[in-house]
């Protein structure tokens, strides 16, 4: 098997994992969103600083640490991405645990558009025509949802708003994704635990509180939330960038289906109409990355043959 075809496999086990996360939230209906997040924070940091101790990248890991350090601008943006993506975990958890993953899967739908558009307001960059397009489309689907629903769908916002903030933070910071995880969880951790001792004193935890299983979930939760991560970095390193703009559909749609097949969401005439904007977006935004990417491919390889 090819580098490039090992690629395709890693990258596709990580977005089926985090399409069929609802799947596993599910497990866990009988505890708080907001204890499911503190226990995948805990545990995340807990299973990704062993695998990091594991593949002997300890020493890496500290100077990582050391840099941001350092570099205090570095420092307090990660720190924000790392309460930002908090949100986005709570917000998913919330949305499955309280039968909103259709709302969460049309989140993940129209975060590329607002990334798009977040690029264009803080990066200064300029949308091609196709690609405004694209937004156009997607916006007219989301009033559609609005007006259907007789509200804005502020779940699916704040999910697909809280990531491409993630993902505008984290541009200039370069970090592995392993370490970059055990840092992050790290930064969140001390809120994680000040958060578990109130819960605590209040008598509102589950934990070690119901059965066996529900503890077991809990605690698989980061591993859960590491593994698709790990998956996508090798995945990354070996396959062009328009097949990983592609794959990060699969997620939102296997969160559909979970959602309209498996626990009966309801999914009207109105969100069948407001989906295929969406839809069309997709495909069209999609076509417009993999085009532009493979003329600059082409371009590259014609400057590369003349010298």
């Amino acid at each position: 098997m090819t580098e490039e075809k090992k690629g395709v496999v890693y990258a596709l086990i990580a977005y089926v994992i985090w399409g069929a996360f609802p799947l596993y939230w599910k497990l866990l209906e009988q505890v708080g969103s907001l204890e499911i997040l503190i226990n995948r924070v805990i545990w995340s940091f807990i299973f990704t600083a062993i695998f990091i101790l594991l593949i002997k990248q300890r020493k890496h890991l500290i100077e990582d640490i050391k840099s941001l350090w350092i570099n205090k601008k570095l420092f307090f943006a990660l720190l924000i991405a790392s309460i930002v993506i908090s949100c986005n975990w709570y917000l998913y958890i919330w949305a499955v645990n309280h039968n909103h993953v259709i709302d969460a899967s049309l989140g993940y739908y129209i975060n590329p558009t607002i990334t798009v558009l977040f690029g264009v307001i803080f990066f200064k960059e300029k949308l091609s025509k196709v690609q405004l397009t694209a937004v156009i489309v997607a916006f007219i689907g989301v009033l559609i949802m609005t007006i259907s629903y007789g509200q804005i769908p502020w779940v699916a916002l704040l999910i697909a708003i809280s990531f491409a903030t993630y993902s505008a933070i984290k541009k200039k910071i370069t970090l592995d994704a392993t370490r970059g995880l055990a840092i992050e969880t790290l930064f969140i951790l001390p809120f994680a635990i000040g958060l578990y001792i109130y819960l605590s004193s209040n008598s509102e935890i589950q934990f070690l509180q119901i059965n066996f299983l529900t503890d077991l979930y809990l605690i698989l939760g980061g591993i859960v939330t590491a593994i698709p991560l790990i998956m996508f970095s090798k995945g990354a390193q070996r396959i062009p960038q328009y097949l990983i703009g592609f794959f990060q559909y699969f997620t939102p749609t296997v969160a559909l289906i979970l959602g309209v097949v498996l626990y009966n969401e309801p999914f009207t005439t109105a969100d069948l109409i407001a989906f295929s904007f969406i839809w069309i977006a997709v495909i069209i935004f999609a076509a417009s990355t993999i085009t532009e990417l493979r003329k600059r491919q082409f371009a590259k390889k014609h400057e590369t043959v003349q010298v």
